[in-house]
């Protein structure tokens, strides 16, 4: 069959590589896409946006399956104007994807399924916004309601950053994604994503990831869509693996009450508190970078996945697993996240991805002839399979010296306090 992948980014190069190993798969379009996912598949100028002209290009190509990579798309209903065409399409429609699409709304169904998480209060207005934080102080979380592409999320230590990103937020930093602000008592522990393939009805949980938001090592900088990742989790005990399992499946029912009809992935940030897991977020897609090193671990075959939890036979399929472990690193352009040059041309990728257990996801590039050039913040995820936590994580470093660019930084030390365990947290 044909298919359709909407995205540009290191997640939709993972999904792209994974589908194209399908012999399911006939042909493959992307949307941008990106310099990676030109290698392997068809990239075409579309707005993923448009639910119409996704539809039509499906229509004209004989796709007879659009996934959705992105959580702009689905916030904007692209899954529902697919369905109505009767075409099969991986990602929840606008009502599902309101779990990300807007905090509020998120935090409201947590608290009315009774899902853990953190105490928090909604606002409209930065007056009632800061007589919270006066009541409360720091520190404390603040977050735009609606989608800032990762940014709009400000761990406060202290009452004056609390206050500069509120004033931020309702002076128009993320545009109308910031006319309502969420703020949340801030959670102690270790972070955890759990993503779950669901078709509404049967919650197929994937394997744990945790990645690394800040900018800079020892945890430190501003946030960031993330700099590295691992999988599994070595530091989640049976326990908590079994608590949060447990709450996506609840998740997923209270959905169903609310009348949703979600079928996608449904991805549970998660905060390892001493009282259990809770729930810092949920996001209506596939993760970036966590994708990057769960798909290279699934083993079952990702286009029949897709296709029967589009169809609502997700009861019908089985998750099986590698047992490496998996390990990327984000290799990132100077400046990033902040200001940052583009254009300049990477050299190693070959090298790199000759390493036996390594795969180099595209993200931020674009082709130029026969040139990989830099186009974006976070450029390329190298990720790593190995036998041990540690050869991975070993074999991801070798593989980044091997490649390099004018401006090119990387953090040194994702997964190290997991190498260090639970009390490196405390």
């Amino acid at each position: 069959m044909n298919i359709l992948l909407l995205g540009s980014g290191g997640r939709e190069c993972a999904i792209a590589t994974s589908l194209v190993a399908s012999p399911h798969c006939d042909e493959l379009f992307v949307a941008p896409g990106n310099g990676g996912t030109a290698g392997i598949a068809h990239n075409v100028a579309l707005d993923a946006e448009d639910g119409q002209a996704v539809t039509r290009f499906a229509q004209e190509h004989d796709c007879e399956l659009v996934v959705i990579g992105p959580e702009a798309p689905l916030v904007a209903g692209v899954a529902d104007v697919v369905h109505a065409a009767g075409i099969d399409c991986f990602g929840p429609g606008a009502a599902g994807a309101r779990v990300e699409g807007s905090k509020d709304f998120s935090k409201r169904l947590m608290v009315k399924y009774d899902l853990p998480t953190a105490a928090y209060g909604t606002f409209t207005d930065a007056d009632s916004a800061l007589a919270y934080l006066n009541e409360h102080g720091a520190p404390i979380v603040v977050k735009a309601d609606g989608l800032a592409a990762g940014k709009g999320v400000t761990v406060a230590q202290t009452k004056e950053e609390a206050e500069e990103a509120i004033v931020e937020c309702f002076d128009g930093r993320f545009g109308a994604a910031g006319a309502t602000v969420v703020i949340e008592e801030m959670l102690t522990g270790p972070e955890c994503s759990l993503l779950a393939f669901t078709d509404g009805q049967t919650v197929l949980p994937m394997a744990p990831a945790q990645d690394h938001k800040r900018a800079y090592e020892g945890d430190t900088g501003p946030n960031t869509g993330g700099m590295g990742v691992y999988s599994p989790v070595p530091i989640v005990t049976d326990d908590e693996h079994e608590q949060m399992v447990d709450i996506m499946n609840r998740a997923v029912a209270g959905m169903r009450a609310e009348g949703i009809d979600y079928r996608g992935v449904l991805y549970g940030g998660f905060m390892l508190t001493p009282q259990g897991p809770k729930l810092l977020e949920f996001n209506a897609r596939f993760g970036d970078p966590e994708t990057q090193v769960i798909l290279p671990r699934l083993k079952t075959d990702l286009v029949e996945v897709m296709l029967a939890t589009a169809e609502k036979r997700l009861d019908e399929v089985s998750l099986d697993w590698r047992d490496d472990w998996a390990v990327s690193v984000v290799l990132a352009s100077e400046g990033y996240p902040l200001s940052y040059k583009k254009g300049f041309e990477i050299t190693g990728i070959d090298e790199a991805e000759k390493l036996d257990g390594v795969h180099v996801y595209h993200a931020g590039t674009k082709l130029d002839g026969d040139k990989v050039l830099t186009n974006g913040g976070r450029v390329l995820n190298v990720t790593a399979l190995g036998e041990s936590f540690e050869a991975a994580r070993d074999l991801a470093y070798r593989a980044c010296d091997l490649i390099d660019w004018e401006g090119k930084t990387l953090r040194r030390d994702i997964g190290a306090r997991a190498l260090k365990g639970r009390s490196a947290w405390d």
